[in-house]
């Protein structure tokens, strides 16, 4: 089989589908990843703020940073293997069971991350924890992204794949803005000296409230109708879904599966950027205020909410790799002006800089739940876009903020970094034509072909 999009799969038997299953779908989707979200960003925010002080206290502040953020880099490998083991359960058992445990997972990790003792209460116990800690909460965000995305773009009616899909790109914006906010809460509520002490633990504790959307999305949703649809047209056939998704991704759409995190590279590594590392970059380096970091980073975040569906829109219109390819292009072309703005200390220039940034950071997000599933066929779905995205999440996301401070540290300028941002964005630009290419050429899946570039019949 050649390495492409393969044909989605035959209609067997339809699947009857209500409006208010569709919207109940779409919003638990929505929820789901918005909730998971928050509680990955919560730790990013404490990692900048609090854990390298509480958790790994040293008299270097940078090195105290540098292992904050490689706790919060811990995350990031350990979203493959969610992925993978989503992936393959989510192609063979379903989506909904699946992404009901991966928020489950998810709520119970972050309300232990609240309860821990601080490395002055257990000693070295304290860290480790952390990092175990961390790893569950990777597990499960690689597990959750896969099965929400599924949840709402095949949930979608015709020709709305990529409004529906964008509805799970906005829970990480949503994550954001309320991440910051119970953040800058819990900073309000207690004196400066019991920060440290015991109101970080505020935004994690919430996590617990996870749960009772697991138990909801459990008892109210309904397997999706192209899983369904996919399942009936194998027992039509009498042959048994595949015994390994992930064997067979990878045997035959490796291809396909690395363009897709290298298209997405770039995304993902100046997110992280914007979200943690200038964090703490204003605040360490150039004396910002915390709150007023915080507070700039909730409003910018805010422009996504608005961004990302307008974009989705629109490449249900004129194609999937067009809005791709205008988003990493403005990222690379503002990736030094950003820093030169951030570089002023001037709150005024601080959110200029971040807002444009997330701008086109937003251009490329809306598309990508869409993208990404249209790229695989339904029985392998999960596991093929689970794997793509989770593999830009490691390589660019995870390493971005730690990769940050020690160019910071090693050549003291920031122009760096923004030189890191472009290589990034030349990876990205260069698989989005090779997925463009790839698309152009499949004789046997023109018609996603042409969906996913924008050419019309």
């Amino acid at each position: 089989m050649a390495d492409t999009a393969p044909n989605a799969p035959e209609t067997a038997a339809e699947p009857t589908i209500t409006v208010s299953q569709r919207r109940r779908a779409a919003t638990a989707a929505a929820l789901a990843s918005s909730v998971e979200w928050y509680d990955y960003f919560v730790f990013g925010i404490a990692a900048a703020l609090v854990f390298g002080k509480t958790f790994f206290p040293t008299t270097n502040a940078a090195a105290g940073v540098l292992a904050s953020f490689a706790t919060f880099a811990v995350g990031f490998l350990a979203r493959p293997l969610g992925g993978i083991i989503a992936g393959s359960l989510g192609d063979k058992r379903g989506r909904k069971p699946v992404l009901v445990l991966a928020i489950a997972l998810m709520g119970a990790a972050t309300t232990l991350i609240g309860l821990l003792p601080t490395y002055d209460t257990i000693g070295i116990a304290a860290p480790i924890l952390l990092v175990l800690l961390r790893l569950v909460q990777g597990v499960a965000v690689g597990a959750q992204w896969g099965g929400a995305m599924l949840l709402a773009t095949e949930y979608a009616p015709p020709g709305k794949r990529g409004l529906y899909g964008s509805l799970v790109q906005l829970g990480v914006p949503i994550g954001v803005v309320l991440a910051n906010t119970v953040f800058l809460i819990a900073a309000q509520v207690a004196p400066p000296s019991d920060f440290l002490v015991w109101a970080w633990r505020i935004p994690f504790l919430v996590g617990v409230l996870v749960l009772g959307l697991a138990w909801y999305m459990h008892v109210k949703i309904d397997e999706t109708p192209e899983y369904r649809r996919a399942e009936a047209k194998l027992a039509a056939e009498e042959r048994g879904r595949a015994k390994s998704p992930l064997r067979d991704v990878l045997r035959h759409h490796k291809g396909t599966v690395l363009l897709a995190g290298g298209s997405f590279m770039v995304n993902t590594a100046t997110f992280y950027i914007l979200l943690n590392g200038v964090l703490d970059y204003a605040t360490r380096h150039l004396g910002m205020s915390r709150t007023t970091v915080l507070v700039a980073t909730l409003l910018i975040s805010t422009l996504q909410l608005a961004i990302i569906p307008l974009s989705a829109k629109l490449s249900d219109r004129i194609g999937r790799l067009k809005i791709y390819t205008f988003g990493a292009a403005g990222v690379a072309l503002w990736a030094v002006p950003m820093f030169l703005l951030i570089d002023t200390a001037s709150l005024p220039l601080f959110v200029v800089a971040s807002f444009v940034g997330s701008l086109f950071l937003g251009i490329m997000y809306g598309p990508q739940a869409a993208l990404f599933a249209e790229l695989f066929s339904a029985e392998m779905r999960y596991t093929g876009a689970s794997l793509g995205y989770q593999i830009s999440a490691v390589v660019g996301g995870g390493l971005a903020p730690f990769i940050m401070v020690l160019l910071l540290e090693s050549t003291g300028t920031s122009m760096s970094v923004s030189l890191y941002i472009i290589v990034l964005a030349l990876i990205s630009l260069g698989s989005i034509g090779l997925l463009a290419k790839r698309a152009r050429s499949t004789s046997d899946s023109i018609d996603r072909a042409r969906e996913a570039v924008g050419d019309q019949p």
